[in-house]
């Protein structure tokens, strides 16, 4: 999907369309910080959510809009997509033309996404992880998260 592997700066709504956390750029991250910060005081970083981009993506003028996992699978669904895998990522996404005629391309995260990151907070033997934005419905990844580690909740208190 990336040609040479290479990828643009990080993905945000005026971004190119591309991975929400592509997992090379969150290994160079991680191992960036590890050099600056001790690994018990690091909580990585798991997204919620994906992108979803009109095409062609234009720069200065496109901006994608943003939906949870389960609402990308949902659109998939009803669009009648096929969803793909990028093994460089390590993240799905999908295209499907909208009812204007529209071309759409959408990344977003699944467990085959975020098992990897899992894998490095256990690797890198970091504190633990927190999610940007928990309000968002994704019963699969608590699924996968409760089979990999012992959760813990803080008292607000």
């Amino acid at each position: 999907m990336y040609r040479d592997n290479i990828y643009p700066e990080c993905p945000y709504t005026y971004g190119p369309p591309m991975a929400v956390a592509p997992l090379p750029n969150v290994r160079k991250v991680l191992e960036y910080g590890l050099t600056e910060i001790p690994a018990d005081k690091i909580f990585l970083g798991i997204p919620n959510y994906g992108y979803n981009w009109a095409l062609p993506y234009i720069q200065g003028v496109s901006r994608a809009t943003t939906l949870g996992n389960t609402a990308a699978v949902r659109l998939a669904i009803e669009t009648g997509s096929e969803i793909l895998f990028d093994d460089y990522a390590k993240t799905p996404y999908f295209y499907y033309t909208d009812s204007k005629g529209v071309a759409h391309v959408v990344w977003f995260e699944d467990v085959r996404s975020l098992k990897p990151k899992y894998d490095l907070v256990i690797e890198k033997d970091l504190r633990g992880c927190g999610y940007w934005n928990v309000m968002r419905p994704f019963p699969q990844n608590y699924l996968l998260l409760s089979n990999m580690f012992r959760i813990l909740k803080k008292d607000p208190r």
